[in-house]
């Protein structure tokens, strides 16, 4: 189990080091925009205004099933995983090649990836009650983890285990706002 998972690690960092060292001069400004735009989730936050606002009544309960989510899921990642797992963030590969896409390190572990934790929360949620939505928000969780490799501020697999994190804690979540609803309407009956 060991030597996997050292092997593991080694293909975490390789991947790591391949997309680190990857000219993308027309990227780097988008993408690290885009993840400074999920700080906080600034971004799941402003979205969720905007289903509540045109949604309907599902759009208000696909919004708010979303910000719990993130609210569990970040909850779980930095309170719980984070002070367990204490990665250590990525050493940037020649930092000075490629500063248009560098974001501030975050002094916080680097494993899970909380970003990717709460833009998969986020989706599921808000995909489960908007099908419409579903391809899109998860396209756009898929490149806010991406945009934490590219960053510089992750390693792939920080990524991957956040988005996983994400959307497990996120249909636990829901179970338990189904959950509510059958009880009201059960008491309503």
């Amino acid at each position: 189990m060991a030597a996997a998972l050292r092997e593991l690690g080694a293909v975490d960092r390789a991947v790591y080091e391949a997309v680190a060292r990857t000219p993308t001069g027309n990227l780097d400004v988008p993408v690290r925009r885009l993840s400074h735009a999920a700080d906080h989730s600034k971004l799941w936050l402003a979205i969720a205004a905007v289903i509540a606002l045109l949604g309907g009544r599902r759009g208000r309960r696909a919004a708010l099933e979303g910000v719990v989510a993130i609210g569990v899921t970040s909850a779980t990642v930095n309170l719980g995983l984070k002070p367990i797992a204490r990665r250590r963030r990525p050493d940037r590969i020649e930092p000075v090649l490629f500063q248009d896409r560098h974001v501030q390190m975050p002094a916080s572990a680097s494993f899970p990836s909380g970003h990717a934790a709460s833009a998969f929360a986020f989706a599921y949620a808000v995909g489960r009650h908007l099908p419409v939505l579903a391809v899109p928000i998860r396209l756009l969780a898929a490149a806010v983890a991406y945009s934490r490799v590219h960053t510089g501020v992750h390693y792939p697999g920080d990524v991957v285990v956040g988005s996983v994190t994400g959307a497990g804690t996120a249909a636990m979540v829901a179970a338990a706002a189904d959950g509510i609803a059958r009880a009201r309407q059960a008491g309503r009956a």
